[in-house]
């Protein structure tokens, strides 16, 4: 049986037409930097989110670039964030300057564990850059109320949550997460929920100032040509790109729900063995960029897969804290026991929105 992990040539066969269409019209006007299709796309995305402003941009790691940059986190400031995420996230706080300080994630959602964070809060502290991580919101009335005791900036790194909503009491309505705190971003990636065919990503934000700011900075700090305010970065999206995400927008809400029933399918078949299954948080949806388990012989499962021609990935296999490059900063194994717990026997499984029951029936058949 074939099983693609992600399925993106299905999904292009699937809008072909419209996706062709679309890419002959951008090659018709040939007008490939800031286009008319990328503010089509970012009025539409901003629809989406329920967001006042949408910035697109050319990747989700430019996209947190953009969004420390704009609130002026630089050298000496510290930011907390989880050492259980895809590098960018801290990676990019590096980039800026900053101090990186990690905080242990829940056991449960895999995201940052907000009852830890105030006690990492310093002086020099400047905000918080919580991650959605697999898809699922993250604590949002937890970082909020942190936020605001201590006057804290907030980023909310939805790269793998776009679509994912949030039921806050802290707003006082269910809100999608990127368009929580001062500025949320996200990645387009191919591979994400809702991916483009090459790098793009996107910031989001409520505030008029911040999202000007960031517009500006995303094209070396223009705010009139050959006019620089600010020391910014080249950081446009291509208008190919936005031309094919505003085809897949389209079909977003459906791919969406298609996601969740694969979700619900797997954790029906796998609820009987010997694994533990994805948690969602009853205030919270995931978007599910990936389905994740956690098993005891990880090693023996990863070959049982392999061997059956069924693609799986490690998401990660080691903490942030113990990555080389962040080596610096002192931390040292056993201080996040969590993270380090979680990377040893976590393993993703196929998540697209068009697996079949056929697949996922022979997929967890090898799951003992």
């Amino acid at each position: 049986m074939k099983i693609d992990f992600a399925n993106l040539n299905y999904q292009y066969n699937l809008y072909k037409d419209e996706i062709d269409t679309a890419i002959h019209k951008v090659l018709d006007k040939s007008n490939y930097i800031l286009g008319e299709e990328v503010s089509e796309l970012e009025n539409n995305l901003s629809k989406f989110s329920n967001v006042a402003h949408s910035i697109s941009c050319s990747s989700g790691t430019d996209a947190l670039l953009l969004a420390l940059m704009a609130i002026d986190i630089k050298a000496g400031d510290e930011v907390i964030t989880t050492p259980w995420t895809f590098i960018a996230t801290a990676e990019a706080i590096a980039l800026v300057g900053a101090k990186v300080v990690f905080v242990d994630i829940d056991e449960q959602t895999y995201n940052i564990d907000t009852s830890k964070i105030q006690e990492q809060i310093t002086n020099k502290t400047k905000a918080i850059l919580a991650v959605s991580l697999y898809g699922q919101s993250c604590d949002i009335d937890g970082i909020m109320n942190v936020a605001k005791k201590n006057n804290l900036k907030v980023i909310i790194d939805g790269a793998q949550s776009y679509g994912a909503e949030y039921k806050s009491e802290f707003y006082g309505s269910t809100k999608s997460d990127i368009s929580c705190g001062d500025i949320g971003i996200t990645s387009f990636f191919p591979a994400k929920p809702l991916g483009c065919f090459g790098d793009g990503g996107a910031c989001f934000s409520n505030d008029d100032e911040l999202a000007d700011k960031i517009k500006m900075l995303r094209v070396h700090g223009q705010n009139a040509r050959y006019k620089h305010k600010y020391i910014g970065i080249c950081g446009r999206m291509d208008t190919l790109q936005a031309s094919i995400l505003q085809v897949k927008l389209k079909h977003y809400k459906k791919d969406l729900a298609l996601r969740c029933e694969v979700a619900n399918k797997y954790s029906e078949r796998l609820k009987s063995k010997n694994v533990v299954l994805p948690f969602v948080d009853a205030k919270a949806t995931s978007a599910w960029a990936q389905y994740c388990i956690r098993v005891k012989e990880r090693e023996k499962l990863q070959k049982t897969l392999n061997d059956n021609n069924i693609p799986n990935a490690i998401h990660y296999p080691l903490p942030l804290h113990l990555q080389e490059c962040f080596g610096y900063l002192g931390y040292k194994k056993g201080d996040f026991a969590i993270s380090e717990a979680v990377s040893k026997d976590i393993i993703a499984l196929p998540m697209n929105p068009y697996l079949s029951d056929e697949q996922i029936d022979y997929i967890c058949s090898f799951i003992e």
